[in-house]
């Protein structure tokens, strides 16, 4: 059995679905609704949560709007997401990301990923001064 599910499209998606597809698109200023969205759609409860989080975390905040697309750029990346990779590339590249940035940002997120497996395996103490 497969763990793909079909996007609900707006027109086929229950009305608590399309409320918050609704706040997606204005929210974003946007016409449609990404497929993401329309598959967490087959459990309303998971829509709304997921929803409501990206709102408070990716919303204003301390950071700014780019650094936090190029953070879940890095983290989507590390995780091998590749719908993350370009969904939020996308986003990033929106708020002002250049292809410098993000080749810079993908070097740290190579360089990361293999210090932190030798510091790993090789079970390598921390040091006082960073306590």
């Amino acid at each position: 059995m497969s763990a793909a599910r079909r996007p609900i499209e707006y027109p086929d998606a229950t009305p608590e679905v399309r409320a918050v597809y609704d706040d997606i698109m204005l929210t974003r200023k946007a016409d449609w609704v990404n497929n993401f969205w329309k598959v967490l759609a087959h459990d309303p409860p998971t829509l709304r949560r997921i929803w409501g989080n990206i709102k408070q975390v990716m919303g204003p905040g301390e950071l700014d709007p780019l650094t936090k697309e190029l953070l879940y750029v890095a983290v989507s990346a590390s995780n091998g997401c590749r719908y993350c990779i370009a969904s939020h590339g996308t986003a990033a590249r929106k708020k002002g990301m250049t292809e410098g940035q993000y080749s810079e940002l993908l070097a740290i997120v190579g360089l990361a990923n293999e210090t932190n497996r030798l510091v790993t395996a090789l079970d390598v103490a921390v040091d006082a001064a960073f306590l």
